[in-house]
């Protein structure tokens, strides 16, 4: 399913998107397609999977532990792609990870493994717009969408910049710095919402961890919510990890469609 078809079919029923992430092989492949579906039938309307590699440069103490968990259990580039055409989920899937890898394995053959897969959708937080040419040439050739990341301190003439390359849904960071969880909204999300002006959704990340936390998002001018590492921690804790993950899941997409208190 592509992401714009996703967003297309909740905008007809006035919903925000749920965007959840988790690494894949944390902490084995078993783990994750279990993780994945438990997602899927709790209300997740798009999931990224993160490809791990071993210095993530944009992620938390959280995604990090989870990284090293995957790649201690074995995960590669060639095990991912295997994965993931193992799911068989009627939501979008989007791969998240860092250049190195996709330069190593080749452009053409990274984003030709994506579609075979059933991945519709890249983030490459380590990529600058000014260097995406060659994987935004090979996106558009393969349909699969190249998703850019927009931070509280991006000018607007670079705002502008990423609009036009960007396509599927801008990942707009609410707050500078990595990944995890926090206890509030930063006071920047609804200023950059507010100067980031397109057509393409807006999905805000970086922090989110509660149905709370998500309405406001979502009030704020944002058309979808990501969350990561409050799902992370939970398979890390390996405690009642299904049932977790399915409450939190609701609870969060709930939060999405309500008003905040």
């Amino acid at each position: 399913m592509k992401i714009s078809e996703k967003f297309e079919e909740l905008r007809n029923k006035d919903e925000a998107a749920l965007i959840t992430y988790v690494c894949a092989g944390d902490p084995d492949p078993e783990t994750t397609k279990e993780v994945v579906n438990t997602l899927v039938r709790s209300g997740a309307d798009i999931v990224e999977l993160g490809l791990p590699f071993s210095d993530p440069t944009a992620d938390g103490p959280t995604i990090q532990a989870a990284a090293e968990r995957a790649l201690s259990a074995g995960m590669n580039t060639d095990r991912y792609f295997e994965l993931v055409a193992s799911l068989e989920v009627p939501i979008p899937l989007v791969c998240m990870t860092y250049y190195n890898l996709i330069f190593k394995r080749g452009i053409d053959r990274f984003v030709t493994d994506c579609t075979r897969s059933g991945i519709t959708g890249i983030i490459v937080p380590d990529l600058p717009v000014e260097e995406s040419e060659m994987l935004a040439k090979s996106c558009r050739e393969r349909d699969v969408d190249l998703i850019f990341m927009i931070t509280p301190v991006t000018n607007n003439k670079r705002i502008s910049k990423i609009l036009e390359k960007s396509s599927g849904f801008v990942y707009i960071v609410s707050r500078l710095g990595v990944t995890g969880k926090r206890s509030d909204i930063s006071d920047t999300t609804a200023d950059i919402l507010s100067r980031v002006k397109t057509n393409i959704p807006k999905a805000v990340g970086f922090g989110i961890s509660n149905s709370e936390q998500a309405a406001k998002v979502v009030a704020a001018g944002a058309d979808s919510v990501i969350v990561g590492s409050a799902l992370v921690d939970i398979i890390a804790s390996g405690n009642d990890v299904t049932n977790r993950i399915a409450n939190l899941t609701t609870e969060l997409k709930n939060g999405c469609n309500s008003s905040p208190q």
